[in-house]
């Protein structure tokens, strides 16, 4: 299995870059929740062993390297509400809690390295996509690592408030049982209507 690697970022120190933070968010898919993106700058002295694309960890893992992370890296989190993504559609609102999360890094980075193929508008610092960025630079999979543990954590919070939905096991996203539940119990305030699946179960006649 290939890891992700410094070789980008070791690139971009060579051009003079010393602060350069991966990118990336999670939850684009689920009905429910806000999407979540995270930036990290890592300690190029104290990269944590282990660090890969997210969906390939255990989430024992995860959550371990989380603590590592805000221990060894400077870190930032920030959301995308389901308003949010209902009002802008779910990719412009991932560019937005990617713009928040870079937006709270303080110092700023100077360069940015993101996951995917597009550069969110609203970054005004110098930045390059990487597509499947998770699984090739350290980076962008610490940040993977940092939104989805986030966000895992947010939807167990938001599972006890809505039982029966299964939002501790699938984070929101649309697994057999949660679609059931949905068309079971209805809609919850944190289910994204602009979502086919959700949409059709309000609106079925």
């Amino acid at each position: 299995m290939t890891q992700p690697d410094y070789q980008l970022e070791a690139a971009l120190t060579e051009q003079g870059r010393i602060r350069i933070a991966g990118v990336d968010e999670v939850g684009r898919g689920p009905l429910a929740g806000p999407v979540v993106a995270a930036a990290v700058v890592l300690d190029p002295a104290a990269i944590p062993a282990g660090l890969n694309d997210s969906k390939k960890l255990t989430a024992a893992r995860r959550e371990r390297l989380y603590d590592i992370l805000h221990a060894s890296a400077q870190v930032s989190i920030a959301e995308a509400s389901v308003e949010e993504i209902d009002a802008l559609n779910i990719l412009r609102a991932s560019h937005l809690a990617m713009e928040r999360a870079v937006a709270a890094l303080d110092p700023a980075p100077d360069f940015l390295l993101i996951d995917g193929n597009l550069i969110p508008a609203g970054l005004s610092i110098s930045s390059q996509a990487v597509i499947k960025g998770d699984g090739r630079s350290v980076s962008i999979a610490a940040a993977s690592i940092v939104a989805k543990t986030w966000r895992d954590r947010l939807m167990v919070d938001l599972a006890q408030q809505h039982p029966g939905y299964g939002w501790e096991r699938n984070a929101g996203y649309p697994t057999k049982e949660h679609r059931a539940a949905l068309q079971d119990l209805g809609a919850t305030p944190h289910h994204r209507r602009s979502f086919k699946t959700v949409h059709k179960i309000l609106y079925q006649e």
